[in-house]
């Protein structure tokens, strides 16, 4: 078991939400399903027998996702960042995910139960920490003018091209 383990608050959709994100992402699975019991649709006012908890790994990743009710929204404060190796991997990735939701800036999305992503090139770090302020400034600057982020576009920036 990880030693921390994302939370995620649905009102009725978890494992709905848990199958998508599982169709998306390699290495990834529906680990276990609970339902609601006696005690617990009475304290909920969940019907009995309805789901509860799911729990699913993305990539390895355990997360816990509850059909808790309408009281918490998901807020772009929290976020779950990708890292992609490939301009292929990030276009994959924010294409399926922002499906029914939202695409915003600096490759930052909300997919269609409200949770907040960012699909980011693991080369981007790299880039914005570079030595040379300069260049790291001109990444900076072409990455605020991206909602989906554009590795080739990040080097040319870097490149001074």
């Amino acid at each position: 078991m990880q030693k921390i383990t994302p939370f995620l608050w649905f009102d009725n959709k978890a494992e709905e939400a848990a199958k998508f994100y599982v169709s998306i992402f390699r290495k990834s699975r529906i680990g276990n399903i609970s339902r609601y019991g006696d005690a617990g649709a009475e304290v909920s006012g969940r019907p009995k027998g309805t789901v509860m908890v799911v729990t699913f790994q993305l990539h390895g990743q355990e997360f816990l996702a509850l059909n808790g009710g309408p009281q918490f929204k998901f807020t772009e404060a929290i976020s779950l960042v990708v890292n992609c190796e490939t301009q292929q991997e990030i276009d994959e990735l924010w294409e399926k995910l922002s499906e029914g939701g939202a695409k915003s800036q600096c490759g930052w999305l909300k997919d269609k139960y409200g949770l907040s992503w960012q699909i980011v090139p693991t080369v981007m770090g790299k880039l914005m920490q570079d030595k040379d302020a300069e260049k790291a400034n001109r990444v900076m600057k072409a990455m605020l003018q991206m909602r989906k982020i554009d590795i080739k576009l990040l080097k040319q920036a870097y490149d001074g091209r």
